[in-house]
């Protein structure tokens, strides 16, 4: 469909919601949890900072236009929100009888062309209800615009063409998820795999050891990692801290405590709470696919012999603990030895390739991008 917008009328913002609601929660007081969203002053990710705790008392109901009234970076734009959630004091929920998931992103869209307006100076909530945007309107079929004798959405009477909104927003192009991997993935076959030390694949680090709920939100650009099993183990987006470096994208980070064990590769820098320790490699061998065949194998490692207040990983992650993987072998199939023993004491070692190969070989492995690490190996600074 065409989007002309040369005939659309004005409407006011406070004449189409039933009603509005601030939101009622402070980041700093929420329970860690993965029962709902929490969503703040930003434009991204549709305004979701993190997981937390169901709480009664803060929970939004969902299929509502969440207006950002507050903050430097995001104040004026919104979002559409299709699940219940729990909101920032810094939201402003428009609810309405007529919401649908397709009108609520059309009208996200246009209430976010307001945000050239707005600032932490101006801020939208002040003037939030009294916006005036410009809207498609019904028409009769002679174009004529349809009159509404109770004025329900305008004091003209026009009335927002919900259907033109709805027909818009399904006929947007897109491609439906495919994958060029039709065979089966390669067989593992384990029988013939050798064990290698963790600490002799990669560096350990113990991580930043940083308190979420400390952290600044203002100026969101950096992940924050923690101790969950749910969104990549990633948290919220927080401030940069002065003075220290974020880890580099293509780290590894496994939680020692919480979803012990869970393990996840980084496709942007990241900061990390407690108990998260931070893998990062110095050979250019170790890829992407790679990286993510040793996240598996580390995950089913951990699982089932390691647990909290007993048989502690973080007693022995950079020490004993390891697993089997396959190892590089020459055309005849015996083991190829490294003279420097770079991975293991008897020389073996580790087949990156097979398992970059095996990765890409799995249902939509194809589609998996390369990361593009920022840096490779040392020390955290």
């Amino acid at each position: 469909m065409n989007l002309n917008t040369s005939d659309w009328v004005g409407f006011v913002i406070g004449d189409l919601f039933d009603r509005f609601e601030r939101g009622k929660a402070n980041q700093t007081k929420l329970e860690d949890g993965s029962d709902l969203f929490y969503a703040g002053a930003k434009r991204g990710d549709n305004g979701v900072m993190r997981y937390c705790a169901y709480d009664e008392d803060l929970v939004s109901a969902g299929n509502c236009i969440v207006f950002i009234s507050n903050g430097e970076g995001s104040v004026g734009y919104a979002n559409y929100m299709d699940t219940d959630f729990v909101a920032s004091a810094d939201l402003i929920l428009g609810h309405a009888n007529w919401m649908t998931p397709e009108i609520g992103l059309f009208l996200a869209t246009v209430f976010s062309l307001e945000r050239p307006k707005y600032s932490f100076g101006r801020k939208w909530g002040r003037f939030l209800k009294d916006t005036v945007v410009k809207l498609p309107a019904q028409r009769d079929g002679n174009g004529v615009l349809v009159v509404d004798p109770d004025s329900t959405y305008s004091e003209d009477g026009y009335i927002p063409d919900w259907q033109y909104m709805t027909g818009f927003v399904r006929s947007l192009n897109h491609k439906p998820l495919t994958t060029r991997n039709t065979d089966s993935p390669l067989k593992l076959g384990t029988g013939d795999w050798e064990f290698f030390l963790l600490k002799d694949l990669c560096s350990i680090d113990m991580g930043n050891k940083m308190d979420f709920s400390a952290m600044g939100t203002d100026y969101p650009e950096v992940n924050f990692v923690g101790r969950s099993a749910e969104n990549n183990g990633v948290m919220g987006v927080v401030d940069l801290v002065e003075g220290v470096t974020p880890y580099p994208a293509g780290a590894l980070t496994v939680a020692l405590g919480g979803s012990l064990g869970s393990t996840f590769l980084h496709e942007q820098p990241f900061y990390t709470s407690q108990n998260v320790s931070v893998l990062r490699f110095n050979n250019d061998e170790v890829s992407t696919y790679a990286r993510l065949f040793l996240a598996s194998m580390i995950e089913f490692e951990s699982r089932f012999k390691y647990f909290p207040f007993g048989r502690e990983l973080n007693k022995y992650i950079r020490t004993v603990f390891g697993f089997d993987l396959p190892i590089k072998r020459d055309e005849n199939g015996e083991p190829v030895a490294d003279p420097t023993k770079q991975y293991h004491a008897d020389g073996f070692t580790p087949d990156w390739q097979f398992m970059e190969d095996y990765i890409k070989s799995l249902p939509y492995g194809d589609r998996i991008p390369e990361i593009e690490s920022e840096e490779d190996g040392g020390d955290q600074p």
